[in-house]
């Protein structure tokens, strides 16, 4: 078989030029789920998406969470919404960092500052103090793992 100068063979091109690459496939959606389910987990979708929203513009009201509730429910009830939800200019970018297992540093100081007034909220208005204890205790254990994420 007969090359042309200059051109690159077919397996070389697919390969980048013998050295193996994995291509970089996102994870699979799960099966959507059908009846009342599908019903409940699309309004929490559009729930969680709303306060997402919000919360970009509230101080204090956390997104991520949001985001990541809202593409979890979008993805078991309406592809149509999960895709719209993952290729959004704003929400997309932050989807792809939290599967990269990446969060920007704003995130992380998001969630601190809204586990902090939830903290204090917490042990400002709940008079049993091991159930106040126990809040804190795991909301410090979340940020514990939160601030260990690597950064972009």
């Amino acid at each position: 078989m007969r090359r042309r100068p200059g051109r690159v063979p077919r397996r070389q091109r697919q390969t980048g030029g013998g050295m193996e690459l994995k291509p970089q496939l996102p994870a699979p959606l799960p099966k959507p789920v059908g009846g009342v389910q599908r019903v409940l987990l699309r309004a929490l979708a559009v729930l969680s998406l709303g306060l997402a929203f919000v919360g970009v513009v509230t101080p204090g009201l956390p997104t991520t969470e949001f985001v990541l509730l809202a593409a979890w429910a979008a993805a078991r009830s309406s592809p149509r919404l999960h895709a719209w939800i993952v290729q959004h200019r704003l929400l997309g970018p932050l989807l792809a960092q939290w599967r990269s297992g990446k969060l920007p540093r704003r995130a992380k100081w998001m969630a601190t500052l809204s586990m902090t007034l939830a903290g204090t909220f917490s042990a400002l208005t709940i008079p049993h103090l091991p159930s106040v204890l126990i809040i804190i205790g795991c909301m410090a254990c979340v940020l514990v793992w939160l601030w260990c994420r690597p950064e972009p």
